[in-house]
């Protein structure tokens, strides 16, 4: 099997290799992400994930690198990691009674050959409406910070979801149904 690298510090990135199977090692991107408004959102994700992908296989003379970006979109307004308790409001106070897009970007990227490919995947989650309350109590639990529009699904932030349209772990941080798919394409079967 090749040597994979996974282009992240995500654990749910981590977690969902690991989950399906896949040896790899973790090096990731740093990157800073630039969230041009000019740019359609799907656009905007695979370029993203490709800036990451690449930083990180100027690395490597023989590996399949993995580099995944993941937002939000509510509204037209694209919302990306929460680092303060003050954006983390705002973003739930947005995201409150409303339906909004998961995005995320992947690139692979295979050395020596530099093969390459990029796609992305979009979900819909409904968020119920949230009081203050909820909010604040979720802040607590200090599990909000540094996630995509100020909530995992996966967490505690599962007590807010109505509804998912798509695939629950694109929403979780890397779409592995078109991964799989897309892996393949490089001679990785995942089963």
């Amino acid at each position: 099997m090749k040597r994979i690298i996974l282009a992240s510090s995500s654990p749910r990135r981590k977690q969902i290799l690991e989950m399906i199977g896949l040896s790899f090692e973790v090096d990731p991107s740093k990157i800073a992400e630039k969230m041009d408004a000019k740019i359609d959102h799907h656009l905007l994700a695979k370029q993203l994930s490709r800036q990451k992908a690449r930083h990180v296989a100027e690395k490597y003379s023989n590996a399949l690198v993995i580099a995944a970006d993941t937002f939000i979109v509510c509204q037209n307004e694209r919302l990306g990691k929460a680092h303060t308790a003050r954006e983390i409001r705002r973003m739930l106070k947005k995201l409150s009674g409303r339906v909004h897009r998961v995005i995320t970007g992947f690139t692979l990227i295979e050395k020596p050959s530099n093969k390459s490919l990029s796609d992305s995947v979009e979900s819909q989650v409904s968020i119920k409406p949230l009081t203050d309350d909820d909010i604040e109590a979720y802040l607590k639990t200090k599990e909000p910070f540094e996630k995509a529009g100020g909530y995992a699904i996966q967490g505690y932030g599962a007590l807010f979801v109505e509804k998912i349209a798509g695939d629950y772990f694109n929403i979780v941080g890397l779409p592995v149904y078109q991964l799989a798919k897309r892996l393949a394409e490089f001679g990785i079967n995942v089963l």
